[in-house]
């Protein structure tokens, strides 16, 4: 492979925003739409599928098992198409893994039997995790650096907005009266597939990452998407584009092997990966815990009706949506060491507090609602800058695999252990067990936000390849 020198990142970098970079986020950030759908819709028909009337009568720690079933398909799904996305491109992986969650999620539908159920979980969740590496990816290499940080919070945020759809949508859907107990929930699933096709068919209009391209030998290829979208630019805002602020030389190569991205992982940037790591476990824990099992906790402690604890999860939603949108500029002006740490340590002396509250019996369902919507308006920022701070702080080479890799260490230990183990707390009935699963999610989340304060990268405002230099660069970068 020949060695060159481009100036396509600056280019990118100095675009001003353009209806171009809507489309990306219509085809692309609408992902997250389609996990919040998922995993509320788990969440709200919980109680409903552990009566004999759904068809399928799971017990309160099956419950737990489907939600820890999703989880792992979705860290092992990031693990495998994250390396293929770096390996084959942004593109072609980001449309797999869309078909295989829209195959997964109907098939869903057509549940019977607990283990029939588990595995289609699985694999619903193996496609949602491999769409986390090929969708942060390709945001971030084409997404303006002087924004990045807002968009990326959005986006992530963005999750919250499928979260309140399906929660509105189940309402009806749960009402025995409107639909019949075994087929209401099953409508809930077809909602998912009907989304992902409209999100195909945009997605299709998305381009290759030309970062990636000009690293994997195709920059005639990268230089024709950079000049068309250029060219869009221009026409949108009829002013001529600043300069470009500099060049990069590469030595341009087909992969990266394993060890190299190993290497890269441990031996090159040994304090990101603890930050990586610290930031995925903490609100993996935090977040799988919590609304895998809210409305268990909700009928089992407050005797809230199935049909009605969706009620309670739109004001949730709202909060959590409201934290990435409202706090997003900060990250880009203020910086991402002071906002993320702030974000994670305030949620969880936040949490604490609820534990508190909870335990001294003084909360009702709508007043511990109040409290969750809080501790989330903080804690849904510092989740989605996990997202953010793993997709910048590796190089372009490993960035897929990174984020796959953090995602599913992260959520392998938080996401899996948080369901079965609140499975089993609420399933005990004591509001102490319950307080105690509250203070472990809170205590990491306080943890991972020091980590961060001690650690982290600054990487408000700065281009991609200035935080961490691609493997392939003329010139590597030392850490």
């Amino acid at each position: 492979m020949a060695q060159i020198s481009t100036d396509i990142p600056a280019r990118l970098d100095r675009l001003p925003w353009a209806r171009w970079h809507w489309l990306i986020l219509a085809g692309l950030g609408t992902v997250w739409i389609l996990d919040g759908l998922e995993v509320t819709i788990v969440g709200v028909i919980s109680p409903r599928l552990t009566e004999k009337s759904s068809g399928l009568g799971l017990t309160t720690s099956q419950i737990g098992l489907a939600g820890g079933a999703y989880v792992a398909g979705a860290c092992l799904g990031a693990l495998f198409f994250g390396h293929l996305t770096d390996r084959f491109g942004r593109k072609k992986l980001f449309l797999v893994t869309l078909a295989l969650y829209l195959t997964a999620t109907v098939a869903t539908a057509f549940s019977t039997e607990a283990w029939y159920f588990f595995l289609c979980r699985f694999f619903t969740g193996a496609g949602i995790g491999g769409e986390y590496a090929a969708i942060n990816s390709a945001i971030d290499e084409l997404i303006p650096a002087r924004v990045r940080g807002t968009v990326d919070l959005v986006v992530n945020g963005s999750f919250w907005l499928g979260t309140a759809f399906g929660a509105v949508v189940a309402i009806p859907m749960l009402n025995p009266d409107v639909v019949s107990a075994d087929v209401g929930w099953r409508l809930l699933f077809g909602l998912g597939a009907i989304l992902g096709v409209g999100i195909l068919l945009i997605r299709r209009l998305v381009p290759e990452s030309p970062r990636w391209l000009f690293i994997h030998g195709r920059e005639r290829e990268a230089e024709e998407i950079v000049r068309g979208i250029e060219t869009e630019v221009r026409k949108e805002s009829g002013e001529e584009l600043d300069p470009p602020g500099g060049e990069i030389t590469i030595n341009q190569r087909r992969h990266t092997p394993l060890t190299e991205v190993a290497a890269t992982l441990l031996r090159r940037y040994p304090k990101r990966t603890v930050v990586g790591l610290s930031l995925f476990i903490g609100q993996a824990f935090l977040y799988n815990s919590i609304f895998f099992t809210y409305a268990l906790v909700l009928s089992t402690f407050f005797k809230v009706p199935d049909d009605s604890t969706p009620w309670y999860l739109i004001p949730i939603a709202v909060g959590n949506f409201l934290g990435p949108v409202l706090l997003g500029r900060f990250f880009d002006s203020v910086g991402r060491r002071a906002l993320i740490s702030g974000c994670y340590v305030l949620s969880g002396l936040l949490l604490i507090g609820t534990a508190m509250l909870f335990n001294s019996g003084v909360l009702s369902a709508a007043t511990l609602t109040a409290c969750w919507m809080v501790v989330f308006f903080f804690a849904s920022a510092g989740a989605s800058s996990a997202y953010l701070t793993v997709s910048e702080i590796f190089p372009m080479e490993t960035r897929a695999l990174a984020i796959a890799l953090f995602y599913a260490v992260g959520t392998g230990l938080g996401g899996i252990i948080g369901p079965v183990l609140f499975g089993r707390l609420v399933e005990s009935e004591s509001v102490g067990n319950i307080v105690l699963g509250y203070i472990i999610g809170a205590g990491l989340m306080i943890a991972a936000g020091a980590v961060e304060w001690f650690l982290g990268v600054e990487a408000a405002r700065r281009s991609l390849e200035d935080i961490a230099q691609p493997l392939s660069a003329h010139e590597p970068q030392i850490a």
